[in-house]
């Protein structure tokens, strides 16, 4: 891991694998280690994938003000990260909730983006519902065998820690596309990646900007958003309501896929990202 120190002094650690022309990658959670991204699925083979822990998450040190874990504070990290790495300009990833980050970076610092890779981006930043048409997502895996228990974990409410991640593990197989031996592997590593601090911190007293929507519609930074045909949040017809926003937005939705598409089809997604970027 290497590290610098961001605009307030906090120490932040990333991770650099793969060669290539350099993207830079932000994790989602909120709250999560960069590590569950993994390689991208093999899209090291084609990019360097320079890998940030956000504050407090990783290796990164936990802030003197926890009011900077908020997604809009963050943006300043990823601001800082660009200056240290020497780019004037760069290509940038997010997945998740650090879509809401990236989507923020854009609307701040466009100059500084040559492309813009959101992969089931949390849409709370522009206000939109995640869970559009989820109803119709969640019936289409009805023939599933975990089906079942993983609907009431998902609608359940925990009493206790213990409850929390018992059920979140019973709701997991709703995120892929396939139970697989990888998919279970990535679910049942996530509750050590989490720092409840930074999830806790990460919505924290933010309110949407209103006129967001307007500068992501003058955006003209070239933007792929890539959504899992099976995810439930965001949705597929969600993400299609935030491509609406942008002016020249790429949508493409990844067949058989949830949450993680780099883990339900390795080589599609690092295909399709690569072409984007190729492109």
């Amino acid at each position: 891991m290497e590290s610098f120190r961001s605009w307030d002094g906090t120490e932040l650690a990333y991770r650099v694998v793969g060669s290539g022309p350099p993207l830079v990658c932000v994790p989602g959670g909120p709250g999560q280690a960069v590590e569950y991204l993994g390689e991208l699925g093999g899209l090291s083979r084609s990019r360097t994938l320079i890998l940030l822990d956000n504050r407090g998450t990783g290796a990164s040190r936990v802030p003197a003000d926890p009011a900077t874990y908020r997604v809009d504070r963050l943006v300043d990290d990823v601001e800082a990260l660009r200056r240290h790495l020497g780019l004037d300009r760069m290509d940038l990833f997010g997945h998740s909730a650090s879509g809401g980050i990236c989507l923020l970076y854009a609307a701040r610092y466009a100059a500084r983006l040559t492309h813009l890779v959101l992969v089931a981006p949390s849409l709370r930043v522009v206000g939109l519902p995640s869970d559009l048409d989820v109803d119709s997502v969640l019936a289409g895996r009805a023939h599933e065998p975990w089906y079942a228990t993983a609907v009431a974990a998902l609608h359940a409410e925990p009493t206790t820690p213990e409850e929390q991640q018992r059920y979140r593990w019973e709701a997991a197989p709703l995120l892929y596309g396939r139970w697989s031996a990888g998919a279970q592997a990535q679910a049942a590593a996530e509750p050590a990646q989490f720092a409840p601090a930074a999830t806790d911190g990460f919505y924290a007293g933010f309110e949407p900007d209103p006129e967001l929507p307007a500068r992501l519609a003058e955006l003209s930074v070239p933007t792929l958003l890539l959504a899992g045909e099976h995810d439930i949040w965001p949705t597929v017809a969600a993400v299609r309501q935030l491509a609406a926003l942008f002016g020249t937005a790429e949508l493409a939705v990844q067949p058989g896929s949830g949450h993680f598409p780099w883990v339900d089809d390795p080589a599609v997604f690092a295909s399709s990202v690569e072409a984007f970027l190729a492109g």
